[in-house]
């Protein structure tokens, strides 16, 4: 693999003086170090490798000894006795830092590097460093001090698939080289950690599912390891080559996992899933867990882990708690004793869908080296002024006396275009601390994440996401480090970082500066004001229907990324509705963003064509950034336009006037017309938009088996949306208007055969009853739902014990489950794939009818499908009230509309005007 580090100009200007003087410049210099730290040593073979680079001759001593002439460094730490004896010698008396902290000072010919740590004097040596390569020269009469604010910072790779591997499910990829080709390539591997430390982060997350079956074997489970044994071989070589490079460079590594998923083998013998969101902890696989997890840290005890509680067990609850206390933190003690040791490796509790302020409660009790990490914007990035309960949630977190770490996680509406506002991450960085009150950052891959190592363009051979995102790691890294840098000096350093890197004048690295940040603003915007989701269900970069703007709710709206991750403002059904009713408008608009990156995507584009004639080198990645730079102006005006539209045809709800659904053909055309310019920049510069190529991918639409993952593709779509609104409207000159809903055909039963004791069906329609132990019936409901068999379910037992139904079938079958669309103990909550990753297994994470029946006293409710393949079947559901309202044929029509019923605000819905 090609190096990827490029070193910049530093704007250091603590102290310092002349770089040159008119005598003769002395090029013989000696490095001397009295500490064996693989950190120093690292360190200091880096700073030789610069000095060569600038002509001089390096000799490096470890003898401890102060020679008596010529240039000379010293490196190590405060407290060694070569550094004391250096002060005194030298009259250089280092300044004190924190932790990771490091002193640079220098007379005309001696140099002292004092860390107050190993991954201090590293930083300092890798410092010097810098300014030489920068300088060409050593400094004279030099004096720096720095240490990071940050106590965390790293970055994170996904040991993970754009797809399933066969027989399993998500987050379930054993290490084998097939599966991981680039696992087991060391040079990269060096490359990549080479970056990291150049960027100053100290931790490497690797993010796997259930990865203890890869890498130990137990003697009570023996069967439970998924690789054969030459595999595992290659993974304790890997590991141990891994852990020694990244420690040297003062990384820690972190291997994540969640819970609870079992290896295949192991599920197989004892005849369960690997996976089951609503099992309860059985103790065969407590036992495998604590005892997986002692073998793992017994074997690799300078290796951290990482526990997501929630996902692949239920939610919220004492679950959490028990597994985290009583089989986790176990189970890392098990391993401590089995080594004779009482230090305790860090944890870094996930706080993904669990309670963590409750869970680290009981888990400081009994364990204290303890770090907590959260989501930063969901799985985007939308804002850097996050507010609300999210904001609640992390400052609570960074308050139990233990380090929140900022998870910048997927960034679902960035990928795949180039990202790298500095602007816009050193505000991020700034919240991080101010508003968060978090000390720690953990870096998701700008893109690709699902396909490391490789990003998304169409080049040959395919580009290394870390060097193609170059920019995005440096400056995370560089805020993290230190978030208060004066903006003014950043706009030259970053000026000169680019210039560096596209061979032209500082003037012409200003304007891809700016072409960086005013396209920096567009994504965050769109995906705040008109999106669904902050998860990567979305893909915001391949756009969205029509009935996802106008009727947002229908799609599982995502209440965090309005209340939390966006400025307080408008959704578009909400400015639609004080528009009507002349209500004024208050924070950030629809139509505001609308104009706002529009302009954005304008700027981008001039000032990328402003610095396009001075570019020398790279001219090949420059030409790929220029065309980024016009993907992100047509679609802010693709969704721009598309956004006036949506309003355009919502105030058809208050007038029923045609008029003025006509008025938003124009708009819509041109939203449409611009599309087609993005699929056309597209088409032959990038193999896809998301690197996620499962069913859990739902907005735009559904993205299974790697389809719908090209603008090519869903082109026709948009275009269908046109044409069928141009054909509604038309309709609606002729009958007067009309809802779309009376003519759907009723809903057939299918035949299937209940299994489970004691239940008992009735016809679903008009004041049926619809809890045996609950005198509540169905106000009103569409008529294609009427005449289906509804099945029997206790409220009650529904809520203490969830629900369970065994049944058979001879064809492939939907069945058809009401959800109380409230967040509410009492009923059981919507799939919803930010949370539960499984929550798409059956199909059933899209709602199908929206709005579709009023029960009194009840909330909204919405209708989701489970699709089953001939066979028996038992579907497992959470605790909380639903309906089970029937079974019919896999392959009949199912209507995905929203009926209007059971809430004032989406009455006369207007989704069919683009569906039919």
């Amino acid at each position: 693999m090609k190096g990827f580090l490029v070193l910049v100009v530093s704007f250091v200007t603590l102290n310092l003086t002349a770089w040159a003087t008119d005598k003769p410049a002395d090029k013989h210099v000696t490095i001397v170090t009295g500490n064996n730290s693989p950190r120093i040593k690292y360190g200091t073979e880096q700073l030789t490798a610069a000095l060569q680079k600038a002509g001089y001759k390096v000799v490096f001593s470890a003898d401890g000894k102060l020679p008596v002439s010529g240039n000379i460094i010293v490196a190590g730490l405060y407290a060694d006795a070569l550094i004391k004896k250096a002060t005194a010698a030298w009259r250089l008396k280092p300044d004190t830092t924190g932790k990771e902290g490091f002193s640079i000072k220098s007379n005309t010919n001696s140099f002292l590097i004092a860390g107050t740590d190993a991954s201090g004097a590293l930083y300092g040596c890798l410092e010097l460093a810098e300014l030489v390569t920068n300088q060409k020269a050593l400094p004279e009469n030099f004096s720096l001090t720095d240490k990071p604010e940050m106590v965390l910072r790293g970055a994170c790779i996904g040991v993970q698939k754009p797809y399933y591997l066969p027989g399993r499910t998500v987050y379930e990829y054993p290490y084998t080289p097939e599966t991981f080709p680039w696992l087991y390539d060391k040079a990269l591997w060096v490359q990549y950690l080479d970056s990291l430390v150049a960027n100053r982060l100290n931790s490497l997350y690797l993010w796997n599912g259930h990865p203890f079956a890869s890498l130990v074997r137990t003697k009570e489970y023996p069967y439970a390891v998924e690789v054969d044994d030459a595999t595992f071989k290659k993974n304790e070589e890997l590991f141990a080559f891994l852990t020694t490079e990244a420690d040297k460079r003062g990384i820690w590594v972190i291997q994540m996992f969640y819970n609870i998923i079992v290896s295949k083998p192991f599920a197989e013998k004892n005849n369960m899933k690997t996976q089951d969101r609503n099992r309860p902890i059985i103790p065969i696989i407590a036992d495998y867990t604590r005892k997986s997890i002692a073998a793992f840290v017994a074997k690799y005890p300078n290796v951290g882990l990482m526990v997501a509680l929630g996902e692949a067990m239920e939610g919220v609850g004492q679950d959490d708690v028990d597994w985290f206390c009583k089989t986790i933190i176990p189970g890392v003690q098990d391993g401590l004793k089995m080594l004779g040791r009482k230090d305790e490796p860090p944890i870094v509790l996930r706080a993904h869908d669990t309670d963590a302020p409750r869970v680290m409660k009981d888990a400081l009790l009994i364990y204290k080296n303890l770090y907590t990490e959260a989501k930063f914007n969901g799985e985007a990035l939308t804002t850097y002024e996050p507010r609300g309960p999210w904001a609640d949630l992390h400052r609570t977190l960074s308050r139990i006396g233990t380090v929140q770490i900022e998870n910048v996680h997927i960034l679902a509406n960035l990928e795949p275009f180039r990202y790298g506002s500095p602007d816009f991450i050193q505000k991020c960085v700034q919240s991080m601390h101010s508003i968060y009150e978090a000390n720690g950052l953990h870096l998701y891959p700008q893109a690709s994440y699902w396909d490391w190592p490789y990003t998304a363009d169409k080049t040959t051979p395919r580009q290394l996401e870390i060097e193609r995102d170059w920019i995005w790691y440096r400056t995370w890294a560089r805020y993290a480090w230190n978030c208060t840098r004066d903006r003014h000096q950043e706009e030259d350093y970053w000026a000169g970082s680019l210039a560096e890197k596209f061979g032209c004048s500082p003037a012409a690295g200003r304007n891809i500066v700016d072409a960086y940040e005013q396209s920096g603003e567009i994504s965050p915007k769109i995906l705040r004001r008109y999106g669904i989701t902050d998860g990567n269900r979305q893909t915001m970069t391949l756009g969205m229907l029509m009935t996802q703007l106008i009727d947002p709710k229908r799609f599982g709206l995502f209440p965090l990324l309005y209340n939390s991750e966006s400025p307080f403002g408008e959704m578009i059904i909400e400015y639609a509705d004080k528009e009507a009713n002349e209500i004024p408008h208050v924070g950030e608009t629809p139509i505001g963003v609308a104009d706002e990156i529009i302009v954005h995507g304008d700027k981008s584009v001039a000032a990328i064509e402003k610095a396009a004639p001075y570019v020398t080198a790279n001219r090949e990645e420059f030409s790929r950034l220029r065309n980024d730079m016009y993907c992100y102006q047509a679609m802010a005006k693709y969704y721009a336009w598309k956004a006036r539209a949506a309003v355009q045809v919502l105030r058809f709800k208050y007038t029923n006037k045609v008029t003025d659904l006509e008025k938003a053909v124009p708009m819509l055309e041109k939203s449409v017309a611009y599309f087609a310019d993005l699929a056309a920049r597209t088409d032959t510069t990038y193999l896809y938009a998301n690197s996620m190529q499962t069913q859990q991918r739902k907005i735009p639409v559904n993205g299974k088996n790697a389809t719908m993952k090209t603008w090519v593709e869903l082109l026709p779509v948009y275009q269908r949306e046109l044409e069928n609104f141009k054909k509604h409207i038309e309709a609606l000159k002729k009958q007067s208007g009309g809802n779309g809903i009376t003519s759907i055909k009723p809903l057939i039963n299918a035949p299937v055969e209940i299994l489970t004791p004691n239940i008992t069906r009735y016809t679903f329609q008009k004041n049926a009853q619809v809890f045996p132990d609950l005198s509540v019936v169905v106000n009103d409901l569409p008529a294609f739902l009427n005449g289906l068999q509804g099945i029997y379910y206790s409220q009650g037992r529904q809520i203490t014990e969830g629900t369970s139904l065994n049944f058979k079938t001879a064809k492939p079958i939907k069945l058809l489950v009401a959800y109380f669309a409230e967040k509410n103990g009492a009923y059981l909550p919507e799939p919803t794939l930010e949370i539960d990753a499984s929550a798409d297994d059956y199909g059933q994470a899209q709602t199908k009818v929206a709005n579709a029946m009023a029960i009194e006293g009840f909330p909204a409710i919405n209708i989701h499908s489970f699709s089953f393949q001939p066979g028996t079947h038992t579907l497992t559901l959470g605790k909380g009230s639903c309906l089970l309202l029937g079974f019919i044929n896999d392959n009949d029509p199912l209507p995905v509309v929203d009926a209007g019923l059971g809430v004032s605000e989406n009455a006369g819905a207007l989704d069919w005007l683009f569906e039919k």
